[in-house]
């Protein structure tokens, strides 16, 4: 058992202009391992959300102004309290997201670098000289947008929501976000208070936190509202379908990364036993809710048996159960709704004929470790994207029906090959609809300084290292004339 206890965060309220300001309503915020309270939020209406964008444009003028070296010393900063810090943290993925706690220790410490991360880029923003066909000076710059709404997600709530907002900072953007209702502290309020006791200025980073049944009004006056002018987000695709669309209504920027439905595939000539462990942090971590997760392990024909074996002996190990418990790898799913959508998941596929080679059963919040064979794809789990602990394994003849197993999804997030031809891999992986291809490694994969990012219904844009900054700037075009240009002499 763990030695801390379930202990609820103190809420001092919504965080707007370097204040804390309750709210005119309040939520309940669930434990998803038994469903107890951790935390009563607040439940911020459009109002709310109209001050923290105020807020926000009135701080971004002088933090724009900033020397960047001044604005990445801010950002270490925040790294080092992060840090100090990271034991609270862990402690609110586990009682508030529901997570495992070795996954709340390595969330905990690849924040810190994305914090990190963030503060190179303000050495980053940099423009080009550019070539003039009448002797100018000619330059292309950056320049921050201005204020920049983030909407994180529940699944890693330190990670996808410090990602969203930690470059857009570094660029000299202002910052209202917006967490998920599920993990409003760990997604939202945690990081206000890291931010503030680092010492980053009032209104420069806002926090309005908000109910499921506020989220539509609260959501909307977020992107729509005219003084924002971009939007990150991640989460699932049918929500950032609607961001996107309202984003190009309003004609401002959006990066968007959204869902998947990836693919590890495993060819005749891999190391079985090192792709059967892969296979298996990369189908269950955080029991399966997460984006990049293996939702379909396509394995050669040749080579399928023997590779079932070891994956199914491994994944049999694994202990589901409250996250009170360390031994319990797998935890709760992160609601009630999504423990139902997942198992009803797993019974449209076995009332179709799928065959379950493991686990099956759910309970509570909870669904064990699912393992699929006999798929067809008139099944909705062949479509929908799971966010479960539940992989679907299916055998090919050859490499071009992997290819087309794996292309055949309207996601394109990531996938992984398992081969002992690198070569043979790499002209695969670019035959793969995908934004990432791990050559073998496991599909979770994440680094603060790559670009990070999907292809068709998995997303928009790019986040890390340099590439966040096309997110969270915009370019400008400056010429410096000298006299050399003559104009005609009608003129």
């Amino acid at each position: 058992m763990l030695d801390a206890p379930n202990v609820s965060p103190t809420i001092r309220g919504l965080y707007i202009g370097g204040q804390w300001a309750p709210a005119a309503r309040t939520f309940d915020d669930l434990n998803p391992s038994d469903n107890s309270l951790y935390a009563r939020v607040p439940d911020g209406s459009a109002q709310d959300m109209e001050r923290a964008i105020e807020a926000a444009q009135t701080a971004f003028p002088e933090w724009s102004n900033r020397s960047f070296k001044d604005r990445a010393k801010a950002l270490l900063k925040v790294a080092e309290v992060w840090e100090r810090r990271k034991d609270d943290f862990i402690n609110a993925v586990m009682y508030e997201g529901g997570g495992w706690y070795g996954k709340g220790v390595f969330e905990a410490g690849f924040v810190a670098e994305i914090f990190r991360t963030s503060a190179s880029l303000c050495y980053q923003s940099v423009g080009e000289v550019l070539p003039s066909e009448h002797g100018k000076v000619s330059m292309a710059t950056r320049w921050p947008l201005g204020v920049v709404g983030v909407i994180s997600p529940w699944n890693m709530p330190g990670i996808l929501t410090s990602r969203g907002y930690a470059a857009a900072l570094a660029a000299g953007n202002c910052v209202v976000l917006k967490p998920s209702e599920d993990t409003p502290y760990s997604g939202g309020l945690y990081h206000a208070e890291i931010l503030e006791e680092a010492g980053i200025p009032p209104g420069v980073f806002n926090v309005v936190t908000c109910s499921r049944d506020s989220v539509a009004e609260v959501g909307d006056t977020l992107i729509e509202h005219p003084l924002v002018k971009g939007v990150s987000f991640t989460g699932s695709t049918a929500v950032g379908r609607h961001i996107a669309a309202k984003c190009g209504a309003h004609l401002k920027k959006c990066c968007v990364e959204l869902g998947g439905k990836d693919s590890m595939i495993v060819l005749e000539d891999a190391d079985l036993d090192r792709a059967a462990e892969a296979a298996n942090f990369g189908c269950f971590m955080h029991q399966g809710q997460v984006c990049m997760s293996t939702e379909k392990l396509l394995v050669h024909e040749s080579v399928y048996d023997i590779f079932m074996q070891k994956f199914l002996a491994r994944a049999g190990k694994l202990r589901t159960g409250h996250v009170n418990d360390k031994a319990n790898t797998i935890g709760p799913m992160v609601n009630t709704r999504q423990a139902h959508r997942v198992k009803a998941l797993i019974d449209d596929a076995v009332a179709r004929g799928a065959r379950v080679d493991l686990g099956g059963k759910a309970w509570d919040n909870f669904v064990e470790p699912t393992v699929l064979s006999n798929i067809s794809t008139e099944m909705d789990i062949w479509h929908d994207e799971t966010f479960g602990p539940v992989v679907m394994v299916c055998p090919f003849r050859t490499e071009e029906e992997a290819v087309a197993l794996n292309n055949d999804t309207e996601y394109g997030l990531t996938a992984a090959i398992w081969t002992a031809d690198e070569a043979r891999a790499l002209r695969m992986a670019e035959r793969l609809e995908t934004g990432m291809v791990h050559i073998n490694d496991q599909n979770i994969n994440d680094e603060p300084q790559v670009p990070f990012g999907g292809v068709k219904a998995s997303g928009v844009g790019r986040y890390g290292g340099r590439w966040s900054l096309d997110a969270f700037t915009e370019l400008r075009w400056i010429t410096l004339e000298r006299g050399g240009r003559h104009y005609p002499p009608v003129f």
